[in-house]
């Protein structure tokens, strides 16, 4: 199949490697001309296990290209995926000029019969706006051409992403038309191959499950952070509750990892989003805004802990090291990573702070280009060098089996900070650590 995808994002470059890998001619189309001359030149603009390789292993064969020339791209396929970034408006609601410019780019240049998907994640009933759009834009031309609209939406974790498009649980098709049905069974085979993956449903339903399926995935990891804030009053072990919750297999382990809550960039935009489309019916959302107001509260709490034994004593120097800025391993987003919270109110706080991060540094060198008391070193074990405490805020697996003995004797203070509770209590405190996690008093 000829497929261009429109947007070079995060969703329109890993579902254009991954089209191309089982052997489609893909063209990754974007009006930003400064990416595309990197792409063409070999130059990944984001991390993600895997994509690099498959990227590399497609354009060698030629049937992977980039180019800024969206009126050529959309001619030429048969196929066009909607991948434009749709990011959060103050009001929480979803900005939408990027979508539907490219749709009047759709609308002014389609020659013949398209197959028109929105990938992006876009509010209900969008992709009927963004039919209409290119519908005024044909009449405008006063052409005929026929076209057909679907909605795909994406469920790719960053980090995992291209192992998710590879091998997906399920791909949720929104059709109008239920004779293009083929058409997606055909796209979609190779990585259906063990069993049907494709679920059919309308459009507005197919939108909604996008928004549905994150706000439930947020809501579990606000509940198990919301029962660690009662936990650190009375006295009880989130850890051993998890445990507890989680062998129900109604419940089960994923998503109720007590931490210092969700960032990045989907859940908080989709949780809002789908926040505003309720009150956009006159409904008050009250799950999107507890989970919202407890990812909030839970940052702030972790903060307020370290603040406050800081603090306790005016002999302790404030000077702290940090590991992880990404706003979950496996990427170097640090997109409303919950991280960048904690040391901006740290810095506010007149902290120095030492990061270190395995793959985000050059987008936080970026983002505190103008801060002095923050400094990015390139070894985990030297941001401990005459450091007071240490901020675990981000679980790359290489900070799982650190040498503590080493860490204790280039730190000041042996007091460690952890955000994901990957560590082991007792041996810790055994070792000679204060070690504070999250839902442990």
């Amino acid at each position: 199949m000829n497929i261009t995808i429109i947007g070079t994002g995060y969703v329109g470059l890993v579902t254009g490697a991954c089209l191309s890998h089982v052997g489609n001619n893909v063209v990754c189309a974007d009006i930003n001309e400064v990416k595309i001359k990197d792409l063409n030149s070999g130059a990944i603009p984001i991390f993600e296990d895997g994509l690099g390789k498959i990227i590399n292993e497609s354009v060698r064969q030629g049937r992977l290209t980039f180019t800024s020339d969206i009126k050529e791209a959309i001619k030429k396929s048969d196929i066009i995926f909607l991948a434009v970034s749709t990011p959060m408006n103050k009001d929480g609601s979803s900005k939408l000029d990027y979508i539907m410019k490219a749709a009047e780019d759709i609308g002014n240049n389609i020659n013949e019969y398209k197959l028109i998907i929105v990938k992006s994640t876009v509010p209900v009933g969008t992709t009927i706006s963004i039919k209409n759009k290119i519908n005024q834009k044909i009449i405008d031309r006063e052409e005929k051409f026929l076209f057909d609209i679907a909605n795909n939406p994406e469920f790719l974790k960053e980090g995992k992403a291209v192992n998710d498009f590879m091998y997906p649980d399920r791909v949720i098709i929104g059709l109008e038309n239920k004779k293009i049905k083929n058409i997606f069974k055909q796209l979609y085979r190779p990585f259906s191959m063990n069993h049907e993956k494709l679920i059919f449903m309308d459009i507005h339903s197919s939108e909604l499950t996008k928004y549905a399926a994150n706000a439930m995935l947020a809501m579990k990891i606000s509940f198990i952070n919301e029962i660690s804030q009662l936990c650190e009053k009375i006295g009880a072990d989130v850890n051993n509750i998890r445990k507890g919750i989680g062998s129900d297999n109604r419940i089960g382990y994923s998503f109720i990892y007590p931490s210092i809550g969700f960032g990045g960039s989907c859940f908080p935009k989709d949780v809002n989003s789908l926040k505003k489309q309720f009150e956009e019916q006159g409904i008050n959302s009250l799950i999107s805004n507890a989970v919202l107001e407890v990812n909030e509260l839970q940052w702030r709490n972790f903060t307020q802990r370290i603040l406050s034994k800081f603090n306790s004593s005016s002999k302790i120097d404030r000077s702290v090291s940090v590991w992880g800025i990404t706003f979950k391993p496996g990427t170097d987003d640090i997109r409303e990573s919950q991280a960048v919270k904690i040391i901006d109110k740290l810095l506010d706080s007149k902290f120095k702070i030492k990061v270190y991060d395995p793959q985000g540094m050059e987008s936080a060198k970026k983002y505190y280009k103008n801060s002095n008391n923050i400094m990015f070193i390139d070894d985990k074990y030297e941001t401990l060098v005459d450091s007071n405490a240490l901020l675990l805020l981000t679980e790359w697996e290489e900070f799982r089996s650190p040498d503590f003995t080493k860490m204790m004797n280039l730190m000041n203070d042996s007091m460690i900070f952890d955000g994901r509770n990957i560590y082991n209590k007792s041996e810790l405190e055994t070792i000679g650590f204060a070690y504070y996690q999250v839902g442990v008093k």
